[in-house]
């Protein structure tokens, strides 16, 4: 009974803490529950609901409310979705099972755009959600219009050592004061946004996220991929060597923009750096 209360109780958190930083949504938006074989997966949506629509896709381990103040920019012409995946933090409703592999995950994203009537969408990812971004592009090309990779991770260069490493406690025993400590150390100590830290934080302390372990695409994959593709680079990022990810987006796929945040680490985006980002990703889209 005292398990099920502390439960209980850290859910209770989590809610709060989610609904406060929605509440701060710069545009009007509403949540929208989307039936997939693999439960309800939550999305934000906001700007008209007849513009071109654009999909965000976050890092693992966070919640769609990481791109209010982006999602508020593109709101102005695009119709905006923001998505809580299944099997991490948010309010999706798992189903039995979450994807197990990438192409079941691809399936799932199929699933939620044809739930929402949505034939084709530019896309736009951070981090692990760049990976899943940049796999759906190449598993139905036909499906987006544009893509954005933000800093992305396991698409061009491998996560560095040192990263991993400070990580591993992160994943192994997920905790609100871990994961402080780890944004602390990756962004040198920079602000945060408190409202999106308060969600990340709060959704530790509800246990482990469930992913597919990314696998980064070939060079033939990249070198035939289809729509055309922003990748912004964060400069400071200890998630990988941000000059290798530079280099090989530059080599390994057909004409992109390669852009890079000189002062952004990988988790100041996309919930800080905004205004940089925005300067970036409206005029490609």
């Amino acid at each position: 009974m005292v398990g099920t209360t502390r439960t209980d109780d850290r859910t209770e958190l989590f809610a709060r803490a989610y609904q406060a930083a929605l509440d701060r949504w710069p545009v009007p938006v509403a949540s929208e529950p989307v039936p997939t074989r693999y439960g309800s997966t939550h999305v934000l949506a906001c700007g008209s609901p007849g513009a071109p629509p654009v999909v965000l896709l976050q890092e693992s381990g966070t919640t769609a409310v990481a791109w209010r103040d982006v999602a508020g920019g593109l709101a102005s012409g695009h119709r905006v979705i923001a998505v809580d995946p299944p099997g991490h933090p948010g309010l999706s409703s798992p189903g039995d099972q979450p994807p197990r592999t990438a192409a079941e995950l691809a399936g799932w994203l199929d699933e939620v755009l044809d739930g929402l009537a949505v034939r084709r969408a530019a896309i736009a990812g951070h981090s692990y959600g760049a990976w899943l971004a940049l796999r759906y592009a190449l598993h139905a090309p036909e499906r987006v219009s544009r893509l954005v990779l933000l800093d992305p991770t396991d698409c061009f260069a491998p996560m560095s050592l040192r990263y991993r490493l400070r990580a591993i406690g992160v994943l192994a025993r997920p905790a609100a004061s871990r994961m402080r400590r780890f944004l602390a150390w990756e962004t040198g100590g920079r602000p945060l946004d408190e409202a999106w830290l308060a969600v990340v934080t709060a959704g530790q302390d509800l246990g482990r996220a469930k992913i597919v372990l990314p696998r980064r695409p070939s060079r033939s994959e990249l070198a035939g991929l289809k729509p055309p593709v922003l990748v912004i680079v964060a400069g400071q990022s200890r998630a990988h060597d941000p000059g290798r990810v530079a280099r090989t987006a530059r080599d390994r796929l057909p004409a992109p923009s390669v852009v890079t945040l000189l002062q952004a680490s990988h988790h100041s985006i996309p919930a800080g750096d905004t205004d940089e980002l925005r300067r970036h990703i409206e005029p490609f889209l």
